[in-house]
């Protein structure tokens, strides 16, 4: 039988996207071939921001809202799962972690005895565990993907065995909790202790594996000290740290030089952490402020920074891509956003990504 005119059409229309769909995959391969050869400071890349953050459940956020609308809004965001991210091609992550020695301090978030009818909250009990837990806000935004940092970094370990060439993936860590080596004080979270913190660097390797992770000593390698190798423009390219992930300690004061103490030039230690330039430590650091002018020198000297092309639902809800933009154009090689997906929570056509709806290119800022 004789195919007619519109089965024709309809024919050579399939076939114009398949071939464009082989295109845009050919090209993409092409783009990640492109930057292989590129030290990972010369990179540029999207992730997200409280990457385990699920919603506050629906009938608990209308009593917070009632109380404080304008705090309300600033949470009022979720993601998918870390895992479904990665997939996705985001290849940033932030954690916030608390301590929790003995187990059960956030076992039962005060949350649930304010608002009837929400849906259960860690059937397994695995609160109840000693060992460090994974939440945004205390007895309030306390749902996440991963209640326990355990079983965050063995998801990550498997995805990435399962993705044994993907892009390095930076995880930013907010160690929540104030500094001191005496945990009897009051407060509903846990201190941070050198103890502490010497756990968390067992947890993140035991979990983790050592093979997959780039630590501050193999950066600063045969230097003086490890803002020197930075300087000298040390960093692995991204074809040597395919498969593995970096972590930054998200602190600028008490937390972050007690990490330091002790481990100059973080010798010994598994993250970066947010030191100032100058510093035998300086590598990585944050500026949230996307429109920060110091920015575009810090990159360019080798450090590597990250920053936010949006903050507290405040661009999704005015649709303000102002700050991504300026985010990509200071070079800053890690831009977090809550919205690389549109929000589901408000009406808004914001959302984050480079052109072709990528994650990941060589940073705007050395191309010739």
């Amino acid at each position: 039988m004789t195919a007619g005119p519109r089965s024709g059409s309809r024919f050579i229309s399939f076939m114009k996207t398949i071939l464009t769909c082989i295109a845009a995959l050919a090209f993409t391969a092409s783009q990640i071939a492109d930057t292989d050869d590129l030290p990972i400071n010369k990179i540029q890349l999207i992730g997200s921001h409280n990457s385990y953050k699920q919603a506050i459940d629906p009938a608990l956020f209308k009593l917070f809202q009632k109380k404080d609308s304008v705090a309300a809004s600033k949470i009022d965001y979720e993601h998918i799962s870390i895992v479904d991210q990665l997939n996705m091609g985001l290849r940033n992550l932030e954690i916030d972690t608390y301590s929790d020695e003995k187990g059960g301090r956030y076992a039962h978030p005060k949350g649930l005895d304010m608002a009837p009818n929400q849906k259960a909250f860690d059937p397994e009990g695995k609160m109840s565990k000693p060992g460090f837990k994974i939440l945004h806000v205390p007895d309030l935004d306390f749902r996440s993907y991963y209640l326990t940092l355990d079983e965050c970094l063995e998801d990550l370990r498997k995805w990435s065995e399962a993705h044994p060439d993907h892009t390095p993936v930076f995880i930013t860590f907010e160690a929540k909790g104030r500094v001191s080596n005496d945990n009897n004080s009051l407060g509903s979270s846990e201190n941070f202790t050198e103890k502490t913190f010497e756990a968390l660097d067992k947890v993140i390797t035991e979990k983790l594996g050592k093979n997959h992770i780039i630590t501050p000593d193999m950066v600063r390698g045969k230097y003086e000290n490890l803002e020197s190798a930075v300087l000298a423009g040390n960093w692995p390219t991204v074809k040597n740290a395919k498969g593995k992930f970096l972590f930054l300690l998200d602190d600028h004061g008490a937390k972050r030089d007690m990490y330091i103490a002790g481990h100059p030039s973080l010798k010994g230690r598994v993250m970066f952490v947010c030191a100032d330039p100058g510093t035998p430590e300086a590598a990585m650091t944050i500026r949230n402020n996307p429109k920060d002018p110091a920015i575009e020198g810090l990159v360019k000297k080798g450090y590597i920074i990250r920053t936010r092309a949006d903050s507290d639902t405040k661009q999704a809800r005015e649709n303000d891509r102002s700050g991504f933009t300026a985010a990509c154009n200071s070079g800053a090689q890690i831009v977090t956003t809550d919205y690389y997906l549109k929000s589901t929570h408000f009406k808004s056509d914001y959302s984050v990504s480079f052109d072709g709806n990528k994650y990941f290119r060589a940073n705007p800022l050395f191309v010739n």
